[in-house]
């Protein structure tokens, strides 16, 4: 067991990799369940009609209008 924790001397590189890989995969998870939530619950705001109304497209200002 000792063998595989130091990884053929190069523990002190592999484990810090795999800690930080599992961190942003963790917080990758975190962010989805998030957005998860978020979209449901403004599809639910949306088929309730509780939704803001869209907005207009925006008038052009330039040469061309």
């Amino acid at each position: 067991m000792q063998g595989f924790l130091e990884m053929g001397g190069y523990a002190a590189f592999i484990w810090p990799a795999y800690g930080l890989a599992f961190v942003v995969m963790i917080g990758l998870v975190v962010q989805s369940v998030g957005d998860f939530r978020a979209q449901r619950r403004l599809a639910g705001e949306l088929d309730a009609g509780r939704a803001a109304r869209p907005r207009a497209p925006a008038r052009s200002t330039g040469p061309d209008a």
